[in-house]
Parts: structure tokens; C-alpha cells; sequence
């Protein structure tokens, strides 16, 4: 193609108003060095009352403030991508390369597998050549209801995708669709009745725990579970449900379906599994010998298609022929269908709206695990090379004189529980294994070798998903990712040295960011106690209002405070929604992020092992109507719930016992106490403010999401203790 013909496939644009925030960003950090610096020049001398709060004080605001310096990496430099689809198309029509899409699951009972087939029909039903298109389920609990599931699903799919082709549908998960369309026609009518039988059938097996006998007589399959022991303990197993080399494997319209696999790799209780790398890696291995696709999609059970477009607009990034050479994988959002309107449990939308785009800007964001799409050679360990060019149409696996079931029985080996014994899978190639957070860390490795990644987000969202319901499963997944990112910094592939001369210094500060999200637990704790108690004491750790020293605190407060506001409103939120993103932020580093940094220094000194907590997906009835209520549910006890339940009843004691002594001075008291101490009194009040929900769950509520009595007694008695502890 000439130079004059050229016609980039995609755009880049710069974010508008740059210069504003970077000015703005200067003038904050001046007021951060004002603070730090009126901390060194007024600490109070040995002996004298608050010298050793005043010194922790100066070590909490210098870590906020060199944080602060790592998250605007994520910020400095902000792009925006924009596809030209219509150009891909004209260009490469009949040339597009395969894509290989991987769907994860791992438990039944908590991944329903009406919600897996669900994710597997809206990605079987993209808007691209069926022939090209290959989609593979990783059951990792090796469950015949999942493959019952997915046995139903291939034979509703051969009406599913016509009619979605037909009409033109989105979302292209029948679930999503049935629900947001209400019946318009007899088509809607006819394909919602069988999408409702199957469904039904799915549903009755599932309570039932066991297949109908009918279907054991209709699929040899199912004799592959008699020997079937648990989900930690079974044989490899492997089915191709549709294969799309099959020229009887058609549509009701006579059209090619795609390749439909189900694998479930062998498990032994003396072979580690490797979690969710482990299962990627043998769909790496088992799709090179059947489709072999150069593109690869990995989208997590619970993240369905909404966006039929999604491949063709990846490929816009991987098929330009000027600027797609070094892209080694496009990172799409995670999005949630089922958050509430003031997203009680906080949201990725910053992460999304803000911080993806920033990582963007210098070099690509990180790989979050689902919704992203590969390079098969770049997962593979692949090097970057600017004289190499990846070729998309690599050659397809050539058809062989074996039959499926002898396909099938060959590949078995490839997903066998020692098959990567004395090999480089989960080191040089693959997902790398040993860390919570195994696409970060992977991304992070395929960066290092010269590559970047590309952060799209559409106007139509490409996936939506299933976010956590109940405070404690919000936490949980906190914890596991901040524990996964902190692991990653001591790891031998820490960005701070393995990415150091490797990654662009703004895409490395961004990692730091991620990667010290758990020790930010330290400091916030110290803010949260320590100025409490001494406001009980009378002593002040802040400037006085009539002091020069006071207008850096109080910029810096109020500037951050709309800045974060600010950001979360331009991404799409709303102001009740920045409340309880504050709220939430200040509840993952008091009791997520601690659990996280205390285990993480317990692995260094191998006293811990790295597990990985699947996130149930489902809810009962009483918990979702509280959830769509937007009231918080603290129904279960836990460590977390203690500590959250202790610094709340903490500072409401600390306040109370400040109103009690101005009270009791009356006039000249409460003159000297907001002279002196301001900006305590009004960290102490908010800290009781943003703790309503917690304060109304520990003595109002009356309903299963309260928090339990047991909870209540520990966490006042500590508060207690402590408050009794500095006041007498």
C-alpha cells in the first residue's frame, strides 16, 4: 500500500485541558512541600507533650505525599483511542485472522453455569466470520452441570446467532437481551420460549445436582465423570461440543457455527494448580492444535459480550500497518451491569475513566484478567523486535485423518497435571504462576520485553459483569488484589528493578501505584486514630487557623477532596457515588489493605501461602433487595468488620468526649479548641460522618445486615480501652 493511500485504522488523541491540571498539580504539590516542610520546622522538642504523634504525623503526610507523586503518572499524560472499523473491513475482509476466546470458570456453586453459558453465547455470537471464531470454556471444577450447561447451550446456539445476525441484537447474552427487551414479535417470542426451556432444564439439574438420564443416553460424554472423584481430584477432559471444520456443523440457516471446546484440565491433590494461570495455560496449548487462533480473548465466566463490534475494533490496534507492530495486547474495561446507582461498594470507575487512560498515554495499561485481547505469540514469551513482523494469518492446524474423539483423546495429555513438570510453562511462557494477580504480573513481563498494550474504551461498553453485593466480598477481592500487587514488588519481576531501564518511568511509577496500594493501610490508620486521641488529650498536631501554616493544610484538603470528586463525576458518577467511593477508600485501607501487607510479610518469611478466593456471584434474596436498597450489608463477622466497626466507635467516643469538655468550659473552651485545633476537630467529624451506615448497622438496624452483637461488644470495648488508655 502506497504512503498516499494510508489510512490509520485507529487515532490517539491527547487529553483536553492538560495544561490546567498540570498547573493545578504544581500548585498541590507546592502546598504537600509547605506541609512537609512546617512539619520539620516545628517538631515539638524531646520531652515536650505530642512530639512522638507530631514525628508519626510528619511520616504519614510524607508517605500521602510521595504517593500522591506516584499516582499522577496516571494522570500527566491521558490518550483517548478512537477505531475505524469501516476501514478494517475494506481493507482486510476476507483476511481477517482467527481469535481464539477463553471463558474461565471454577465453581458451580458459585459461578451458576447459566450465567457461564450466558458469557459463552455472547462471545460465540460476535459480529465476525463463525468460521474464524473459536470459543473454549475452562471448567476448572471439572463439573458435568457445567458441561450439561454447555452441551444446551450448543444446541440453542444454533438459533441463538441467526437471530442475533438477523436482528442485529445487543447485548448478545440471551439473558441480558430477554431482559432489557420486552416481546415485540413472533421471532422474539419463538427464540425467548427456547432460550426460557433451556434455561429451565439447566436450573432443574442444577437443583437437582445431577443430569437427566435422557441426556447420559443422547452424549457419550457424560461416561468420562464415571470415574469422576471431586473438582480438586479428576482426569483431564476434553470435548469439542462443535467443530467448525465439521461441514455438518451448521446454523438453522445452513451457516457455519463457531468451534464450541469444554476442557477440563486434570487436577491431583499432589500437583498445584496454578488457580486461573494454570487454567489459561492449557487452553494455550490445547487451542494450538485445534484452531491455533493468533488473536486470543480471554473474558472472565461472569463478563459477558455487550458489544458485538469488540474483535473488529481490537483488530483496528493489531492489523494497522504503521503503528500496530509493538501492540502486544488490547486492555478493554471492566464494567458492571449490576451496580447500584450510587455504586454503594465504590467502582473501577476512576481506574477506568482516569488511570487506564494515563497508563495509556505512556506505554499501555496493565493487563486486568478479563476483557483483553493477546498476541498468542506475545503470551507465548515472544520478544519484541522491531525488524520481526507477526504474521495474523498463521497457519491454521491442518485436518488430520483422526476423528474428534481421537482428537480429543490425543490433546487430553496437553491439559494432563504433569504436563508442565521440567518445562518454561508459567516462568517464559504463559500466564506466570505464583502471584494472586497473574495477568498483572504477566502484562507486566510481556511489557518488559519491549512490548505496549493499548487501552480501549468504546462508547458501548465491551463487557459487562457481576460486581460483589455484600461489604465482605468487596473486601475480600481487595485484599486479593492488593496482596497480589505488593507480591509482585517483591517478586524478581518488580517494576522498581526488573522494569528499570525496560518500561517507559511513567508507565513504572504507575505500576508502583498499583503495587503500594496495601501500604497505604499504615498511614491511613495513623490519620484515623492518633489525631482523635489527641484531640481527646488537647493537643494539637495541626497549625492554628490564624497561622500562616494553615492555608497549605487547608488547600491541599479541600483541592484533593475536589479533584476526586471531580474525576469521579467526569467518569460518569454521581455525587452520592463520590461519597461512597470516599467511604470505601477509606474502608479498604483500614482493613483490606492491612490484611493484605501483614500476609504478604508473612510470605516473605515463609510463613504463608498464596491461595486464591473465587468471588461467589450470587446473592440471596433478602441480601439483593438490601443491595438494590443501597443499604450496606454487614450480616457476617470478621477481622475486617472489627477493626471498621473499631475505629468507628473510636472516633464517635473521641468526639463525644470533646463536646462533653467544651460543655463544661463552655465559651472560652470551645473559642480555644477551634483556634487550636480546627482541622482535628474536623477530621474527627468526618471520620464519624463517613461511618453513618456502620454506626446505623451497629445500633438501629434490625434486619440480617446488621452487624452482629458479637461485633458490637469486641469493637467497643476496644475503642474503649484505648480511649481510656489516653485519657486517664
Amino acid at each position: 500500500m502506497g504512503k498516499a493511500q494510508y489510512e490509520p485504522l485507529f487515532e490517539t488523541k491527547k487529553e483536553k485541558g492538560r495544561i490546567l491540571y498540570r498547573l493545578f498539580a504544581t500548585s498541590l504539590l507546592c502546598g504537600i512541600i509547605l506541609i512537609w516542610s512546617y512539619r520539620l520546622c516545628n517538631i515539638p522538642k524531646p520531652g515536650e507533650n505530642g512530639r512522638l504523634g507530631w514525628i508519626g504525623m510528619f511520616g504519614a503526610e510524607l508517605w500521602f505525599g510521595i504517593y500522591w507523586l506516584l499516582t499522577q503518572s496516571l494522570r500527566w499524560n491521558r490518550t483517548h483511542r478512537h477505531t475505524f472499523r469501516d476501514r478494517l473491513l475494506q481493507r482486510y475482509g476476507n483476511e481477517l485472522p482467527r481469535v481464539d476466546v477463553f471463558v474461565c470458570t471454577a465453581d458451580p456453586a458459585i459461578e451458576p453455569p447459566i450465567m457461564v453459558i450466558n458469557t459463552v453465547l455472547s462471545v460465540m455470537s460476535y459480529n465476525y466470520p463463525p468460521e474464524k471464531l473459536s470459543v473454549y470454556l475452562s471448567d476448572d471444577a471439572g463439573s458435568e452441570l457445567t458441561f450439561y450447561a454447555l452441551l444446551e447451550a450448543s444446541r440453542f446456539s444454533k438459533y441463538w446467532l441467526p437471530y442475533c445476525k438477523k436482528f442485529n441484537v445487543d447485548p448478545r447474552s440471551p439473558a441480558a437481551y430477554f431482559t432489557s427487551q420486552s416481546a415485540s414479535d413472533a421471532h422474539f417470542s419463538e427464540i425467548k420460549k427456547l432460550y426460557e426451556g433451556m434455561a429451565n432444564r439447566i436450573e432443574v439439574a442444577c437443583k437437582a445436582g445431577a443430569i437427566p438420564e435422557q441426556a447420559k443416553l443422547e452424549h457419550t460424554a457424560f461416561s468420562k465423570w464415571d470415574l469422576y472423584s471431586s473438582k480438586g481430584n479428576h482426569a483431564a477432559i476434553l470435548q469439542i461440543l462443535i467443530d467448525s471444520r465439521d461441514e455438518e456443523t451448521k446454523d438453522v440457516d445452513g451457516v457455519t457455527l463457531p468451534t464450541l471446546v469444554y476442557l477440563a484440565r486434570e487436577k491431583r491433590p499432589q500437583h498445584f494448580h496454578n488457580f486461573k494461570a494454570g487454567a489459561m495455560n492449557a487452553l494455550i496449548r490445547v487451542s494450538s492444535e485445534i484452531s491455533n487462533g493468533p488473536i486470543i480473548l480471554n473474558v472472565d465466566c461472569d463478563m459477558y459480550s455487550n458489544n458485538s463490534n469488540s474483535i473488529q475494533d481490537a483488530l483496528c490496534f493489531f492489523m494497522d500497518e504503521e503503528r500496530s507492530h509493538g501492540i502486544a495486547f488490547v486492555q478493554f474495561p471492566q464494567s458492571f451491569e449490576n451496580t447500584t446507582k450510587n455504586e454503594l461498594y465504590g467502582s473501577l470507575r476512576v481506574i477506568d475513566g482516569v488511570e487506564f487512560h494515563g497508563m495509556d498515554g505512556n506505554g499501555g495499561p496493565l493487563y486486568t484478567g478479563t476483557g483483553c485481547f493477546h498476541r498468542r505469540d506475545t503470551l507465548c514469551g515472544r520478544e519484541f523486535s522491531k525488524d520481526a513482523r507477526i504474521d495474523l494469518k498463521s497457519a491454521r492446524p491442518g485436518k488430520t485423518e483422526e476423528n474428534v474423539h481421537e482428537l480429543e483423546e490425543r490433546l487430553e495429555i496437553l491439559a494432563s497435571s504433569t504436563y508442565e513438570e521440567n518445562t518454561q510453562w508459567g516462568n517464559e511462557i504463559g500466564l506466570k504462576y505464583g502471584c494472586p494477580v497473574e495477568d498483572v504480573l504477566t502484562g507486566l513481563t510481556i511489557q518488559c520485553k519491549g512490548w505496549r498494550s493499548v487501552y480501549y474504551k468504546p462508547e458501548r461498553k465491551g463487557f459487562l459483569g457481576v460486581t460483589a453485593t455484600t461489604l465482605d466480598q468487596t473486601l475480600v477481592q481487595h485484599k486479593r488484589w492488593s496482596e497480589g500487587d505488593l507480591m509482585i514488588l517483591f517478586s524478581k519481576y518488580s517494576p522498581a528493578w526488573y522494569g528499570l531501564g525496560k518500561l517507559n518511568p511513567g508507565l513504572l511509577l504507575g505500576y508502583l501505584t498499583y503495587c503500594l496500594w496495601s501500604p497505604n493501610c499504615v498511614a491511613t490508620l495513623y490519620y484515623s486514630i492518633v489525631p482523635s486521641l489527641y484531640l481527646l488529650k488537647g493537643i494539637s498536631l495541626f497549625p492554628q487557623v490564624s497561622s500562616k501554616w494553615f492555608l497549605p493544610f487547608a488547600y491541599v484538603i479541600i483541592a484533593e477532596l475536589i479533584c476526586s470528586s471531580a474525576e469521579f463525576l467526569w467518569s460518569g458518577g454521581t455525587i452520592l457515588g463520590s461519597w461512597n467511593e470516599l467511604r470505601m477508600w477509606l474502608y479498604k485501607r483500614t482493613s483490606s489493605y492491612i490484611f493484605a501487607f501483614l500476609d504478604v510479610m508473612l510470605k516473605l518469611f515463609g510463613s504463608s501461602n498464596s491461595t486464591f478466593i473465587v468471588t461467589p456471584k450470587v446473592s440471596d434474596e433478602d441480601v439483593l433487595l438490601r443491595y438494590k436498597q443501597e443499604k450496606m450489608e454487614f450480616g457476617s463477622a470478621s477481622p475486617m468488620l472489627t477493626i471498621l466497626s473499631t475505629l468507628a466507635m473510636l472516633n464517635l467516643f473521641c468526639l463525644v468526649g470533646l463536646v462533653k469538655e467544651l460543655i463544661i468550659t463552655r465559651e472560652v473552651g470551645l473559642k480555644y479548641a477551634f483556634e487550636t485545633m480546627a482541622l482535628q476537630i474536623l477530621l474527627c467529624g468526618f471520620l464519624v460522618l463517613i461511618n453513618l451506615p456502620l454506626y446505623n448497622a451497629l445500633f438501629f438496624r434490625q434486619d440480617k445486615g446488621k452487624i452482629p452483637s458479637s461485633t458490637v461488644v469486641q469493637s467497643v470495648i476496644f475503642a474503649l480501652s484505648c480511649v481510656a488508655y489516653v485519657y486517664y
